[in-house]
């Protein structure tokens, strides 16, 4: 589990050089994924209305050790429309659609995971075809990349989290002289060339004592004082952090790194308003003049008041903060990690509400909800987004053909923009005629056959937009394997 001191720890592939490309997800092996019954857990939907705002789902499902997980998009029916299957074991976090260059991309983390609620990997950036054209990570040896922040910037930047272990005096937080702690890391990095821009470290400006915890007799892995988990840009250019086990969020000076002020904790810089106090919160976000939206989870991982997005409105003269609205869950969500809310542009708040409960919502500027899923029991997704997204991938569709030769699976991993699959059915290679038609229906759509066209010897797809153009086709397979003995031996049926 992400974001959280039970995490397991997890073994992360090699990452790419940073400004480099790396191995490409969509290729055989993604797309054979949705087919060969490790597709990722399903999401289930208990609500649809009037008002939703357009664009797909992008989620990182993960858990419990044996679902298979990766960067995931999926449609207001909870069915799937790209997956890129990463190795069992491995995680991944805040699969987004950003912008790189003038371009709409896709970023995501993708490594390990730690005892801590730390990670060690690298961030990806995919074009519209879903190749990988840029890595990013931290090039200081003893860091660690963290997935709790990818953000690209304007100026061909990223911003993200690393950390390092530091030998540390523990004995005010009630541990040893002689302890670790961990130093919570945020760098700014060119992404072209893979190098710092910026570097800012908690421990030069953010004692051990702020933290709400104390340290663990006996604990073997370094104090996790602040449990930095995101960062944003605020409308000034300066830098929004969100620090977890302190409960308090910071603006610092993107130049300086010198702290502004300190919203909440043991030593805001100002006096809260009723219900303006946030207690272990997750993503910080600028949400208008002085005003700012949190995801907060209210309890620090064990039961507490339900979970809530929180807009809170400062005034840096009076040093006051003031709750200015708040959305909770029609259900009373407690989510003691991870979760995070995104601002949709037809004024609707798209909401992640983490783990345990692994839903994720939206909800109209009234506070009506108009979309509500949740996935698996113990299956939760660190962030979630909503976005518009059209691909065409550059891959061709796939086709298989059941045992029966009763029913074909059509597969485009990633193709956005499909309406319709139409079959191709013959006798010969050269002589295939339509025989069957189906709307899509997920990335593996089923199509079922007629009966007069199951003694058919060869099969392709094609992929039909909304006005029945052909936008894609798969190569012609033969039904049953070329060269299998008519004479009464065994015939399997064509695989990719």
């Amino acid at each position: 589990m992400l974001c959280g001191v039970t995490a397991a720890t997890l073994t992360a592939a090699p990452p790419a050089t940073a400004g480099q490309t790396a191995a490409i997800p969509g290729t055989t092996a993604d797309r054979a994924a949705a087919v060969d019954g490790e597709a990722p857990p399903g999401l289930d939907v208990l609500k649809r209305s009037r008002g939703m705002a357009p664009g797909l789902l992008f989620l990182t499902p993960q858990g419990r050790h044996e679902t298979p997980r990766g960067p995931q998009i999926v449609d207001d029916h909870g069915r799937p429309v790209w997956y890129h299957r990463i190795p069992r074991g491995f995680v991944a976090a805040d699969f987004q659609v950003q912008e790189y260059r003038g371009e709409k991309v896709l970023t995501w983390w993708e490594g390990e995971s730690s005892p801590t609620g730390t990670g060690s990997g690298t961030g990806y950036i995919a074009d519209e075809n879903y190749n990988v054209i840029a890595t990013v990570r931290t090039p200081d040896a003893g860091e660690r990349t963290d997935f709790h922040e990818f953000r690209l910037t304007d100026d061909g930047t990223a911003l993200i989290l690393s950390y390092r272990d530091e030998p540390y005096d523990l004995t005010p937080v009630g541990g040893p002289k002689d302890g670790q702690v961990l130093d919570y890391v945020v760098q700014e990095i060119d992404i072209a060339t893979g190098e710092k821009v910026m570097d800012w470290h908690s421990l030069d400006h953010i004692p051990i004592t702020d933290s709400d915890r104390r340290s663990e007799p006996g604990a073997t892995t370094p104090f996790p004082y602040m449990h930095l988990n995101a960062v944003s840009v605020d409308h000034d250019g300066d830098l929004l952090f969100s620090g977890r086990e302190t409960s308090t969020i910071y603006k610092v000076d993107r130049e300086t790194g010198e702290v502004i002020w300190r919203l909440g904790g043991k030593r805001s810089d100002f006096r809260l308003g009723a219900g303006a106090r946030t207690i272990g919160q997750h993503s910080i976000e600028p949400a208008g003049e002085n005003t700012y939206r949190v995801f907060d989870n209210q309890n620090m991982g064990s039961p507490g008041y339900e979970s809530r997005v929180a807009w809170l409105r400062i005034d840096e003269k009076r040093k006051t903060a003031e709750l200015v609205r708040q959305q909770v869950h029609p259900d009373r969500l407690t989510t003691g990690l991870e979760g995070n809310s995104q601002a949709l542009p037809n004024g609707n708040t798209f909401v992640s509400w983490g783990s345990p409960s692994g839903r994720i919502s939206e909800f109209a500027p009234s506070g009506r909800l108009v979309f509500d899923a949740t996935l698996p029991q113990g299956i939760s997704s660190y962030r979630g987004y909503r976005s518009p997204w059209k691909s065409t991938p550059d891959t061709a569709p796939d086709v298989e053909v059941n045992d029966a030769v009763t029913a074909v699976e059509a597969v485009w991993n990633g193709a956005t923009e499909v309406e319709d699959w139409r079959v191709l059915g013959g006798e010969t290679r050269s002589g295939l005629r339509p025989v069957a038609r189906a709307g899509w229906n997920g990335l593996d759509t089923e199509v079922q056959l007629p009966p007069e066209a199951r003694d058919i010897d060869y099969v392709r797809v094609q992929a039909l937009d909304a006005r029945g153009r052909v936008i894609g086709s798969s190569p012609v397979e033969a039904v049953r394997a070329e060269g299998a003995d008519e004479a009464g031996g065994t015939e399997e049926p064509a695989r990719r």
